[in-house]
């Protein structure tokens, strides 16, 4: 007998950072990396990543119980320490970024280049969480 089969995914839509000052995440997002501001509240802000994702700021301790919102109740979660993601950039536009980082005092903290090709800017957010450019050529899926 075979087993049925996983239903496909369509891909990530969020991403969650929990930070200690959501208005100084928030700033960061929107004003160095161009996010723009979706939904807000004193406990979460959430971004637009491209119109494709979604970048979820969420108060440090703040969401910790749960939630009720007008469709239901959201459960409870929260994290500790730092985090890592990546956005994907155009590999004409890695320069461009790096050149933009730095001009807002952003300091550089890796530059990887994959043996797929991609190459990758690692840089922290205000709240020491790595944040990672990457081109195509980093993974095998991307």
């Amino acid at each position: 007998m075979n087993e049925p089969a996983t239903p496909p995914l369509q891909g990530v839509i969020e991403t969650s950072l929990y930070v200690d000052d959501l208005p100084r995440a928030t700033a960061f997002y929107r004003d160095v990396l161009g996010l723009r501001l979706l939904d807000g509240s004193p406990r979460m802000s959430a971004l637009d990543v491209n119109g494709r994702s979604l970048l979820l700021l969420f108060k440090r301790g703040g969401t910790a119980d749960p939630v009720g919102v007008p469709g239901g109740i959201i459960p409870g979660h929260d994290g500790s320490g730092t985090s890592h993601f990546a956005f994907a950039i155009d590999r004409a536009n890695l320069e461009d970024w790096e050149q933009w980082l730095i001009a807002r005092g952003v300091p550089i903290e890796s530059r990887v280049t994959w043996p797929r090709g991609g190459r990758s800017l690692y840089f922290r957010d205000p709240d020491g969480n790595a944040v990672e450019l990457a081109t195509p050529g980093t993974w095998e899926t991307y």
